[in-house]
């Protein structure tokens, strides 16, 4: 059995080294809301991200039930309508376009 103070060190050591990477961000980010860089990815990372889950997905639905494939389409363009027209709303347009999915597969 290790001795009190080995482990009490270990822990001390392990709480600090956890302490420091969580401060780590909130010390350079400062420095890190003039850059142009930054400031770019925060405009387009989110919509790009967006592109990519959207694309993963309708790909999967279409391959999954290819007969369907109308379903998936008209989903997606209440979706796009619902977002373009409701304000930008993604919690609404997400909503919209997968209740109409689902009512679309279950009553047709």
């Amino acid at each position: 059995m290790p001795e009190v103070g080995y482990l009490v060190a270990g822990v001390v050591v392990a709480g600090l080294i956890t302490l420091a990477l969580r401060a780590l961000p909130f010390a350079i980010l400062k420095p890190l809301r003039k850059s142009k860089f930054v400031q770019a990815l925060g405009r387009w990372m989110p919509a790009g991200i967006m592109l990519i889950l959207a694309v993963v997905v309708l790909r999967d639905e279409v391959a999954k039930r290819p007969e369907q494939a109308w379903a998936v389409a008209v989903a997606a363009i209440v979706t796009v309508a619902v977002h373009l027209l409701g304000k930008r709303r993604a919690l609404l347009s997400i909503a919209a376009g997968t209740a109409c999915y689902v009512l679309l597969l279950n009553l047709l």
